[in-house]
């Protein structure tokens, strides 16, 4: 919204010397956010001056397009040019090239003389064009930067102004003036008008304030000017699309008339485009109250006014060209030829005012925001009458509006008010608003004085009724974001400066901060970056192909999913059931990219739904659900358990300092499942495993220690590698922390640390090639007893010596006592009780 500031001044005490900058500034104060100054002088260097066409030759052009020479006088006829500088003419008069054709000669226009500088530094100098040296130029307004309009240049008796030839033009065309430009919020749609900030300059100034709709004298209608209906039938949450609708009548428009500049300065500075008196008015006037107006040519239209809602596929042609479709939630204004406009968002081209139009029917109506918002969106029609309506607008406010669009068409346009219109529609009831003493205090926590909280009550309009111990708040018309206590506060908060409310942190009481749970998750996450892997954030969003792939061990096996309602994508409409596809997709989208060695990580929620999902029914809005509705919405809900995943891709190392080069592989990814039940304090078991989205051989079942299943790790599918462009030998490993975490103990307890000396013995065990190591490594460490300290395989051997069928598995044993340097009697007899149960209960036999 942007604010010029000679507009403010006629509503607002202030100072002559204030800035925009110092207007903002004061606003800001208030809630208001700060967002451009627009000082068209800034952009601006002289000479700009009033010249006069005294001659104009069309030349046509070999391209087609057709030029005119013309000659400008610069000063007073018979005066002496007193500007020296390159090109200036000691006559007065300057040869121009222009290529406009909305002036004759004889008309006033602006003149850019060399040594001009405008916008975007364009500096004016004299230069050789279509065979003439043009010394200057005849401006448009978007040469100086005062709009868009660059239809033609700027002729003074457009403007109706009769300036003396060779004065400044900047003054005349309202560039000293200057614009605050403003963010304004969607809860202060009041703001959306001259009248409105104003009122907030002076409440944050402490200054007196001018209502200019106070100014408007509004005089009662005689006969009607046209009938108006309000018939909506289907009103939106029960509120009807219009409550009000006024009308009034203006005849005798002289055709001739223009804006003043004046007008049309203001208009520019605030960012609207001249049009025609009649459209500048409407404008004016919404700018200046808030309100807007919508202005019909009187014998274009068709019987009565309707205000309805549209009837599904029915058609109408805006103001902008376009036949629209419209929607039956759409509410329109009709007459006996049908619909004639989208109710507070834009006009119909059948009635628009135009050059011939002579009678004037103005509508200023009240329209639900709700109604207008949807209306808005459904269409794309952005316009400064919607962004109002949308927001809420005084009702109060209609019938001044029209009347004071009614005096300005009189004033500017010889117009005469006939006297004739309507004022259709009930005034609603006022909100009354229950706010207890000492509320504001407690919520804001600021011990606010009685006074602070009425005064700061009373300049934003409301009505106080005092009572013991509650008071009774009037909320003014203009008001419509306040209907609770706590919109009451947040005003009082405001008013009062927000810098009084103190910074205090809170302090956590004892016994509190991250639960077991929160602590574990970051823990984990800490790890994997203390092991050099990169962590993401993928989207949840994922194909029902990924779902299918990932989400379960076997192929073809269903998998339950939750289906957005509103997908960003149609394709990638589902839930996530597994973290790897998301990893994936920007490990992928990294290596399409040249970066193709990445360890990436991720936790996050996966989405498992069970048999119930939803619920039969929405709990009513306003009132807190009972229990029995919470319990049904919370059944459901999917389970949605924690997972941690990492993807592998590309080399580990690239060969440097002497390291031989290495890709990532299966091992890699068991080692950060193990990592992740260490850092819990968990055993995890790793089996021989198969999943369809693993390599067959080189997939690994993980487990809790009572054989739940918590993950696969291993490389993945070669053919799903090579569909994804993903580096050969990929690998990725998936955990479900939640339960992990679930089978750890509550608390880690560090294992003493031995001062004795360890034994180390070494056992080959020739087993069926069947029989996975880890199921071997396990019975050795549950056979060799407490003694034992580590065990690891360090070979797998199959060759000559070794029946078929069958192979030869070595492992390291390490033996420590915590009391005592162990003999070698003693680790050889804990070495033979491991390879004794290796013998029962897998056939193993000791390879000597």
């Amino acid at each position: 919204m942007r604010i010029p500031l000679s507009w403010l001044r006629e509503n607002a005490q202030v100072p002559a010397g204030a800035t925009a900058e110092d207007v903002m500034a004061e606003l800001v104060r208030v809630g208001l956010e700060e967002e451009d100054v627009i000082r068209p002088l800034d952009s601006l260097q002289g000479p700009i001056v009033v010249g006069q066409v005294l001659t104009r030759e069309e030349e046509p052009q070999k391209n087609g397009k057709v030029i005119n020479w013309c000659s400008v006088r610069v000063v007073p006829e018979g005066a002496t040019q007193e500007l020296v500088g390159e090109g200036i003419d000691p006559s007065g008069v300057q040869g121009i090239i222009c290529g406009a054709h909305n002036f004759e000669v004889g008309d006033k226009v602006v003149v850019t003389l060399p040594g001009a500088v405008l916008p975007g530094d364009f500096r004016i100098t004299p230069r050789k064009t279509y065979g003439h040296v043009s010394a200057g130029m005849m401006a448009s307004a978007r040469e100086l930067g005062l709009g868009d309009d660059h239809d033609g240049i700027l002729v003074f008796r457009d403007l109706g102004l009769d300036p003396e030839l060779g004065q400044d033009a900047l003054p005349l065309l309202g560039v000293t003036d200057e614009a605050a430009e403003i963010n304004v919020t969607p809860d202060r749609g009041y703001c959306f008008s001259i009248r409105g900030v104003a009122r907030e300059y002076a409440l944050a100034t402490g200054t007196a304030f001018s209502d200019p709709a106070e100014r408007v004298s509004v005089a009662v209608p005689g006969e009607a000017a046209i009938g108006v209906e309000l018939k909506d039938e289907a009103p939106i949450r029960g509120k009807a699309g219009c409550d009000r609708f006024v009308t009034r009548e203006v005849t005798g428009l002289d055709p001739e008339a223009t804006t003043p500049a004046w007008m049309a300065e203001r208009l520019r500075l605030a960012g609207m485009r001249p049009l025609s008196l009649a459209v500048d008015v409407s404008n004016y006037v919404m700018w200046e109250l808030g309100q807007p107006l919508h202005f019909y040519d009187r014998d274009t239209l068709n019987g009565d006014i309707v205000v309805r809602r549209a009837a599904a596929g029915e058609k109408l042609t805006t103001l902008d060209g376009k036949e629209r479709t419209l929607h039956a939630e759409d509410l329109l204004i009709t007459d006996a030829s049908g619909p004639i406009g989208l109710a507070g968002i834009m006009g119909g081209a059948a009635t628009e005012v135009s050059a011939s139009t002579r009678t004037v029917l103005i509508e200023s109506a009240h329209f639900d925001a709700v109604s207008m918002g949807r209306t808005k969106r459904r269409h794309k029609l952005p316009s400064e009458a919607s962004k109002r309506n949308e927001r809420g607008v005084d009702w109060e406010v209609a019938d001044k509006a029209a009347q004071r669009a009614v005096d300005l068409l009189v004033e500017l346009g010889g117009g005469t008010d006939t006297g004739r219109g309507g004022d259709t529609g009930t005034r609603p009831a006022p909100v009354v608003v229950a706010l207890p003493h000492g509320a504001a205090a407690a919520r804001v926590g600021v011990e606010y004085t009685r006074e602070q909280e009425l005064s700061s009550l009373a300049g934003v309009g409301c009505v106080v009724e005092e009572g013991a111990d509650v008071d009774q708040v009037t909320v003014p018309s203009w008001r419509p974001d306040m209907d609770i206590a706590d919109d009451l506060i947040e005003e009082i908060a405001r008013l009062v400066g927000y810098e009084q409310i103190p910074s205090t942190l809170p302090v956590a009481p004892p016994g509190r901060g991250l639960t077991g749970a929160q602590r574990a998750r970051r823990r984990l996450l800490d790890a994997l970056a203390a092991a050099g892997l990169t962590e993401v954030l993928a989207y949840p969003f994922v194909s029902q192909a990924q779902n299918a792939f990932f989400g379960a061990a076997e192929e073809g096996t269903e998998v339950k999913a939750v289906h957005l309602a509103n997908p960003i994508s149609a394709e990638f409409g589902w839930l996530r059931t597994s973290l790897l596809p998301g990893l994936l997709e920007i490990a992928r989208r990294n290596a399409s990219r040249g970066f193709r060695d990445t360890a990436l990580y991720e936790g996050g929620l996966v989405f498992l739904p069970g048999d119930t999902l939803g619920s039969a029914a929405l709990p009513a809005g306003g009132a807190r659900p009972s229990d029995e509705q919470l319990a049904e919405l919370n059944a459901g809900l999917p389970d949605q358990p924690w997972h941690l995943a990492a993807v592998l891709s590309g080399r580990a190392n690239d060969g440097a300092l002497g390291a031989g080069e290495r890709a990532w592989d299966w091992a890699d990814a068991l080692d950060i499942a193990r990592l992740g039940a260490e850092v819990l304090g968990a055993q995890l078991n790793i089996k021989q495993g198969s999943h369809q989205a693993f390599h067959p051989g080189r997939c690994a079942r993980l487990e809790t220690a009572a054989g739940e299943l918590v993950g696969f790790a291993g490389e993945l599918h070669p053919d799903y590698l090579a569909a994804n462009d993903l580096p050969a030998r990929t690998a990725a490993v998936e955990l479900d922390a939640r339960a992990l975490l679930a089978s750890a103990p509550e608390s880690i307890v560090a294992q003493h640390l031995s001062t004795f000396p360890a034994a180390t013995q070494d056992v080959a065990l020739v087993v069926d090639a069947s029989l996975p190591a880890g199921e071997v490594l396990g019975t050795l460490r549950e056979g060799a007893g407490e003694l034992l300290e580590q065990v690891e395989l360090f070979d797998d051997y199959r060759g000559q010596g070794i029946e078929p069928g069958s192979k030869s598995l070595a492992f390291a044993l390490r033996f420590r006592a915590t009391d005592r340097t162990l003999t070698a009697d003693e680790a050889s007899a804990a070495r033979e009780a491991a390879v004794r149960l290796a013998t029962e209960r897998h056939g193993a036999t000791a390879r000597g």
